[in-house]
């Protein structure tokens, strides 16, 4: 029996990994809507483990978070120019990505982890330069309109 409760505990433990998604947002100089300089999706809802990959599908972009942009414990990240880079979820709560050369042109995301906007207060006071600003804010305005 108890080898049984065993096997059963491992079999359980070893299939959460598995739930885990990699979500995967291109950075773009254009998207098929003629929108310039994005992330595509924009708006990305993720849950903890997954993990989300930023592929520089066009050259001289990067993604990154912001300072004060993120939940608390989650880690921050910077990839570097014309580089993928991978962002783990660790934690609930909003998450604003930047494209540090484009920021001012808009080129920002959000990530959206489960229903906590706790810290949406925090994005909309964060340092987010020029059009990512408003970007920003519409996006914050579109995920919460999507939960109620």
């Amino acid at each position: 029996m108890r080898k049984l409760l065993m096997t059963t505990a491992l079999l359980i433990a070893s299939a959460v990994p598995a739930l885990a998604e990699t979500i995967e947002v291109q950075m773009l100089n254009e998207n098929a809507a003629g929108d310039r300089m994005v992330f595509s999706p924009e708006l990305i809802h993720a849950e903890v483990g997954d993990v989300i990959k930023f592929i520089a599908t066009d050259r001289s972009h990067n993604a990154q978070s912001v300072r004060n942009a993120l939940p608390e414990g989650q880690e921050a990240f910077k990839g570097r120019m014309s580089q993928d880079v991978e962002y783990v979820v660790t934690e609930t709560g909003l998450t604003a990505v930047v494209c540090q050369p484009h920021q001012t042109m808009g080129m920002v995301a959000l990530i959206v982890v489960g229903d906590d906007f706790s810290n949406a207060q925090d994005i909309l006071d964060a340092r987010i330069r020029g059009a990512g600003k408003d970007k920003i804010e519409a996006l914050i305005e579109e995920a919460q309109a999507a939960q109620s």
